[in-house]
């Protein structure tokens, strides 16, 4: 690869590919499942799965286009990892969709009897290991699932995969915010919020 395709890469990310990588969006996790082996870049001397961030970017734009065609107030965000929570309700509140953050009551998609039932058309999760209660709702009610997922995570009933990082503070921030920033922008909505906006104070 010569400096000028280097250049077009960097030009066509979303942020340039420092910022991922300051994010800590690449580092996975020491295993890896068959379902993310094709997201992985390489394995670290110290036994790290790394994902490829031009896949990650990828993925990001596509899962904002697929948002984009939802009506806002239909997209439920779910997060049971900690560092999930902030970043996932900054992105429900910014694009005006629901979020679930902490633990998933059993039911809220498919019990109506429950005073926290909803009924979204496509569901965002953090961590299919973490929020798998959430996806076994969806696919019991045929909603889309869009997920975040880490370099040991399964993506059997995922309709589009994230690959990243998705257990660390900064690289769930990035995240969330391009995700937000990119699903305003196909609204013709311009925002001044930032990564930082979307990482909670330790």
């Amino acid at each position: 690869m010569n400096a000028n395709e280097i250049e077009i890469e960097l030009k066509e990310s979303l942020v340039p590919v420092e910022d991922y990588l300051a994010a800590g969006v690449h580092i996975g996790t020491q295993q890896k499942s068959q379902d993310m082996k094709k997201f992985i870049y390489r394995v670290r001397g110290d036994g790290l799965y790394i994902l490829d961030i031009q896949q990650t970017d990828d993925r990001i734009k596509t899962a904002a286009e697929f948002l984009s065609k939802f009506d806002p107030a239909k997209i439920l965000v779910v997060t049971s990892r900690q560092y999930g929570q902030y970043p996932a309700r900054k992105f429900a509140d910014s694009i005006g969709g629901m979020s679930k953050v902490g633990r998933f009551i059993p039911g809220m998609l498919t019990n109506q009897r429950i005073s926290q039932y909803v009924e979204p058309e496509v569901v965002v999760v953090t961590d299919p290991i973490g929020d798998s209660q959430a996806i076994n709702e969806a696919v019991q009610c045929g909603i889309p699932v869009v997920a975040l997922c880490d370099t040991n995570n399964i993506t059997q009933y995922i309709d589009i995969v994230i690959p990243t990082n998705n257990k660390g503070r900064k690289a769930l921030s990035m995240i969330y915010y391009l995700l937000t920033r990119e699903i305003l922008k196909s609204r013709g909505v311009t925002t001044s919020l930032t990564p930082e906006d979307f990482e909670i104070d330790l």
